[in-house]
């Protein structure tokens, strides 16, 4: 029988240790299984992936790789690590509510059912995007103000928003020190939403009463929302959102504000994407800027960022929305581990129109599971010291960083939002994400990959209309959305979805996983794969086709082996069937067959779709 030594806790005492170089070595054999010969710091770039901004995720990081991070305590410049000493660590993240409804009154019932069930603050839209500002008083009836921050988004009408609210604080007895939330003032952010310029000076003049008689209330947001849903990258999303925050100072402290008073007048805002790793990093990177900008001011004791968090809108799908649960889930964890102080979760059906109860409760919900069962906040940057997290915040901050400073070169956030240097940088960066969309490398889970062509599509009411007219909005889920809406129109009009008939060839474990594949590629598009038999040869392969109800099109599905020996046979026989199109699952040189195009994995899907249905005379 071994004895065991009875040394304490030193699992790892007896092994050697492995280096880089062995990790390496092992990498390469795994590579050589899979037919790619790779050797050393290639081999280790082949698991490599790329990401916007020039960026790229390793397999492994280590501390030689990410060196001295150097990210201090929460507290302190640069607050990498957390704006103040505590973190979330004593009360958790405010969990705050986006409320949105053309009627007083019907907001004021969902206000103060959510503030009942676990909200923390109200973030009310006001004006052409919410309720009319003559309704604020309405909409905050019962609402203890001094408990309940309120922040409010008004848009253009955000100096009558914010003087009503004032009014409201007076008019109820609340305390000045006791009124806490944010005014709501963004021209920029208005005007890279509009178009519209906006004046400044409403909203400086906003700063000095807050700044002057109600410490804790805040007279300007930094809206990043209208970069990242114009389809920016994380370091434009935090470039843009410094130029703007540095706008704002110069025009706080033009109009008599002191350095740090200004900088105490600021709360920006920030998507959170189910990425979780870069949406933690994106979080700590972006306080680590700001900080560099007030150290740059000489004040870096001023420097903490205080940070709203919302779930990312261009992740969200209208196809299978119950994903969208899953999505912002994720993207609240990774808000909360980031260290963002409020986190806005927006409900699952937010694409749809007007979020129901039942999904504002799963969002408020989120939040609550997040700190009160898994208890996400009781560690102060709990991804601090990740060898990965910590390397990708700092090339993120430095790419940001460069982004920030062409801004800056080129004559600010403004100047650049009116001669289009923003809306070039940002499309030309949803032109390349778009490219891995159409081909699925950025998969869609519930709409390019494993769609439910027989879902029921959840219906809501009309939200009021969101602010247009300036940099666009774009979605993920757009170019497949197009064309499932073809479909429906298609099988509205004739009862029938467009058809197309799956031809497996040979025994399950030759077709599944192409039949497979090709089955999602279809539906993704709203193309019914009918793959019933299971299995065809050349001989039963022209009923089964006449029996699918196809529209013209099949696709041959089986390993290479069975392609060289049954695909140009079944290909022909489908052919005398009526079928004008027959595709082959693989790529290009897989068989000698004679057919018409092939689909692969990476092959441009979104492309592929939209000729089929026009081969099938799917009107657009």
């Amino acid at each position: 029988m071994t004895v065991l030594p009875d040394d304490g806790l030193s699992l790892a005492a007896e092994f050697p240790d492995a280096t880089h170089e062995q990790w390496q070595r092992l990498v390469e054999g795994v590579l050589r299984k899979s037919g790619k010969e790779a050797s050393g710091e290639a081999a280790e770039e082949a698991l490599s992936t790329t990401l916007e901004d020039g960026l790229s995720t390793r397999p492994l990081y280590t501390a030689a790789i990410t060196g001295d991070a150097g990210t201090g305590l929460p507290g302190f410049a640069p607050f990498v690590r957390g704006g103040t000493a505590e973190g979330n660590a004593a009360d958790g993240w405010d969990v705050r509510q986006r409320l949105v409804a053309a009627d007083p009154a019907r907001l004021n019932e969902a206000v103060l059912g959510d503030l009942e069930n676990g909200v923390t603050s109200l973030w009310l839209p006001l004006g052409r995007a919410g309720i009319p500002v003559d309704g604020l008083a309405r909409a905050l009836d019962g609402v203890y103000l001094d408990l309940a921050p309120v922040v409010l988004d008004a848009g253009a009408d955000y100096a009558e928003a914010a003087r009503a609210l004032l009014a409201l604080y007076d008019e109820r007895g609340v305390a000045p020190e006791a009124a806490r939330g944010n005014l709501g003032a963004d021209p920029l952010g208005h005007e890279a939403r509009t178009g519209e310029a906006l004046d400044l000076s409403p909203a400086v003049a906003l700063a000095r009463e807050s700044a002057a008689g109600r410490p804790g209330l805040r007279a300007l947001t930094v809206d990043a929302l209208p970069y990242h849903e114009a389809g920016g990258s994380a370091a434009q999303e935090l470039g843009l959102s410094l130029a703007t925050g540095v706008a704002y100072l110069r025009a706080l402290t033009d109009g008599g504000l002191g350095t740090a008073a200004a900088l105490r007048q600021l709360e920006f805002r920030y998507a959170a994407t189910a990425d979780q790793f870069l949406t933690i990093a994106k979080l700590r990177a972006a306080r680590r800027l700001w900080a560099r900008v007030a150290e740059a001011c000489g004040v870096p004791e001023a420097g903490a960022q205080r940070q709203h968090a919302v779930t990312s809108p261009v992740m969200m799908t209208r196809r299978d929305p119950w994903v969208n649960m899953l999505r912002t889930t994720v993207a609240c964890m990774a808000a909360g581990v980031g260290g963002a102080d409020s986190v806005t979760v927006l409900p699952f059906d937010h694409e749809l129109g007007l979020p129901d109860a039942f999904a504002r409760r799963i969002a408020r919900n989120t939040s609550t599971i997040l700190l009160e069962e898994s208890h996400l906040a009781r560690v102060i940057d709990p991804a601090g010291g990740s060898y990965y997290v910590e390397r990708l915040t700092d090339e993120l901050a430095q790419a940001a960083w460069a982004f920030f400073q062409s801004v800056e070169k080129a004559g600010g956030q403004a100047a650049c939002l009116r001669s289009g240097m923003v809306a070039d940088a940002l499309a030309t960066t949803w032109a390349e994400r778009s490219k891995k969309l159409a081909k699925r490398r950025e998969p869609v889970t519930g709409v390019s990959e494993f769609p439910l062509l027989s879902e029921k599509p959840v219906e809501r009411e009309s939200a009021p209309a969101a602010p247009s007219g300036g940099l666009p909005r774009v979605r993920r889920d757009e170019a497949y959305e197009a064309l499932r809406a073809r479909s429906d129109a298609h099988l509205a009009a004739t009862g029938a979805r467009p058809r197309i008939f799956l031809a497996a060839l040979g025994p399950a474990a030759a077709h599944t996983a192409r039949a497979t594949f090709a089955s999602n590629l279809f539906q993704a598009g709203g193309i019914e794969a009918v793959h019933d038999p299971v299995t065809v040869t050349a001989e039963s392969a022209a009923q089964a086709y006449a029996a699918s109800g196809a529209d013209g099109m099949a696709v041959l599905c089986s390993s290479d082996a069975l392609y060289e020996e049954q695909a140009g046979a079944v290909a022909a026989a489908l052919r005398s069937a009526g079928a004008t199109t027959v595709f082959l699952a693989g790529r290009p040189g897989t068989a000698e067959a004679d057919v018409d195009a092939y689909v692969f994995a990476g092959c441009d899907a979104v492309a592929v779709l939209t000729s089929v249905l026009d081969r099938m005379g799917v009107a657009s």
